[in-house]
């Protein structure tokens, strides 16, 4: 940055490089409107003019009364989940207003560890999308799974020396965290004083004080008003989290007050691409929340100013002098849609297409991430009794409840009945062929026939499958590992794929390529009978071993809240 030059425009005494004139800035520090001018110089906003003619510029773009406001911040996401590259990620959200995302890239990081987050760090270069990353804390997630990788706190003190690498992401093992694990400790000890991030569905009380007191500043996992409260009041930032498989932001925004607000974060944690397309980022968030009653003003400053600070990025997320010119502009208060984007002091975004730009360079290849022996490729369950234990799904939630059932029994084994919505489901270790299979049945998927499979299962990303019958679970998993890695659905001849070749994760395509396929995957779930939104994204979470109540891994049927293996059969 030109510093002198920044100086001279600012005072009036050299012409700005661009200047938005006849704005309505949105000032997120008074809550007022200000009719103005902003005057740019290189990437940053020089100053805010009030007198007409004050600044002088080389180019300029008259909003004609429009909206001007900060960029959107998404505290907390997990691209991946979009199953699309960085820049196809940028894609989906820069049109939306998002100028600047918080990652964490621990579902990379469980599968092919520090390459795989450096690989993430590299391709977020380039992008007209700032890019800064949380290093993952929990890689595995618990010791119930087997992750491809593992990220030591030696790890994590490397990674804190990038610039782009703000703090600690998600404190997922906080069973390891309240019996003080030396491993744990260590690593909120490499964080230093940087931002540590939380993950605590249902820690209360004491436990609760001890989680914030080594240091866990925020939590994303809140479902309700009471839960928020107590984290709330002991000082933690709340991320108010509205994702694909879990909506939260209409249970808490209640809790939300002028007097509170700004200790709240927008996040999508994780988004299909089609959610990214046909309902938006961030800025669908701030839509909501004005409908549901939240003053505009609060809601793009917790979209914004509020996430800013907290991660410390004291340069962006205000419409102010110093302040990176990232920005939108848009044409009604009540109901934010970015018309124009601009980031850097540049538009990089019209209508709600990006504009072009020069893609990043050629990423260097992965390796393969799919190794799983054919020969393991078998579910039978032998009945060792009647009563089981069953995953019970909770619609638009990704914690699940501990049910029971009476087992269905044919030739002397366990299998699925679809007629009670009974479904036999398996993870299957995929990283080291170890042909470990965890088994286990789901009632909620209200499948009729066929199965549904993934190599998209949080965190540890092992193989997930749910099915009708052995032959259709086998017949899915069989075409996975002819992707090596995707998302499949099967009826008798009928299927559907989304391959994913970068890690079993993200697909090559082009964003609305990708929506396109996971579009043709639902329509066949649909006719599968699933009632769920979004099935892969609720089957992608019953393997995660951190999210209570009951989860499957390859090791086999979890209770989390116990934080141990329990036997499928009851009795």
């Amino acid at each position: 940055m030109d510093l002198p030059r920044v100086i001279q425009v600012a005072r009036g005494l050299q012409p700005a490089d661009l200047l938005l004139a006849n704005a309505h800035v949105i000032d997120l520090y008074n809550h007022e409107i200000v009719e103005a001018d902003v005057a740019l110089v290189e990437d940053r906003i020089a100053g805010i003019g009030t007198t007409p003619g004050a600044y002088k510029a080389k180019e300029k773009h008259d909003l004609k009364g429009a909206y001007l406001a900060p960029g959107l911040i998404d505290g907390h996401v997990h691209i991946e989940s979009a199953m699309v590259s960085v820049p196809e990620f940028a894609r989906a959200v820069v049109p939306h207003g998002t100028t600047t995302v918080i990652a964490d890239p621990h579902e990379m990081a469980n599968v092919l560890g520090m390459s795989g987050i450096r690989y993430m760090l590299q391709a977020a270069k380039y992008n007209p999308l700032s890019v800064f990353v949380m290093a993952s804390s929990c890689v595995p997630a618990g010791p119930h799974e087997s992750a491809g990788a593992e990220i030591t706190a030696y790890d994590l003190e490397t990674l804190m020396q990038d610039k782009w690498v703000l703090g600690l992401a998600e404190v997922m093992n906080y069973p390891g965290l309240l019996a003080a694990d030396e491993e744990v400790l260590a690593k909120l000890r490499a964080a230093g004083r940087r931002p540590v991030d939380g993950h605590a569905p249902g820690v209360h009380g004491l436990d609760l004080n001890a989680y914030i007191a080594a240091g866990v500043g925020s939590d994303h996992e809140c479902t309700t008003v009471e839960e928020a409260r107590e984290k709330l009041q002991r000082g933690m930032v709340i991320m108010i989290r509205e994702a694909t498989p879990a909506r939260n932001l209409k249970d808490l925004l209640p809790l939300v007050t002028p007097q509170n607000a700004w200790r709240f974060i927008f996040v999508t944690d994780d988004r299909s691409p089609i959610h990214l397309l046909e309902e938006g980022h961030i800025d669908a968030m701030v839509r909501q929340a004005i409908d549901l009653g939240l003053d505009p003003f609060l809601a793009l400053q917790i979209g914004s100013l509020n996430t800013a600070e907290y991660f410390g990025l004291r340069d962006r997320g205000a419409v102010a002098p110093g302040k990176l010119a990232d920005l939108i502009v848009f044409d009604d208060i009540l109901s934010p849609r970015p018309r124009l984007v601009y980031r850097l002091g540049r538009l990089v975004a019209k209508d709600g297409d990006l504009l072009p730009y020069e893609r990043p360079e050629r990423l260097p290849a992965l390796r393969g991430s799919v190794n799983v022996p054919r020969a393991t490729l078998h579910f039978r369950i032998p009945a060792r009794g009647r009563r089981i234990r069953v995953i019970d799904v909770i619609p638009n939630q990704i914690v699940t409840a501990a049910g029971e059932a009476e087992a269905t029994i044919a030739a002397g084994e366990a299998v699925a009945d679809p007629q009670k919505d009974l479904l036999k489901m398996a993870v299957i270790e995929r990283h080291t062929g170890s042909g470990r299979v965890g088994l286990g049945f789901v009632r909620g998927f209200g499948l009729k026939l066929g199965a549904l499979a993934s190599t998209v299962a949080h965190d540890a990303h092992n193989i997930i499958v749910v099915g009708t019958s052995d032959d259709a679970m086998r017949a899915a998993v069989e075409l996975v590992l002819e992707m090596q890695g995707g998302l499949v659905a099967v009826a008798g001849r009928e299927e559907a794929r989304l391959p994913l070749p970068i890690a079993g994760l993200m697909s090559d395509e082009p964003v609305p390529v990708v929506a396109a396929q996971q579009r043709a995957l639902l329509r066949i779930a649909r006719r599968m009978g699933c009632p769920l939104d979004d099935p892969f994204m609720t089957l992608s979470f019953l393997a995660l071993s951190v999210i209570p109540v009951l989860k499957l891994t390859d090791r086999g049927l979890l209770d989390v809240t116990r934080s141990e293996l329990v036997p499928l059969f009851i009795d």
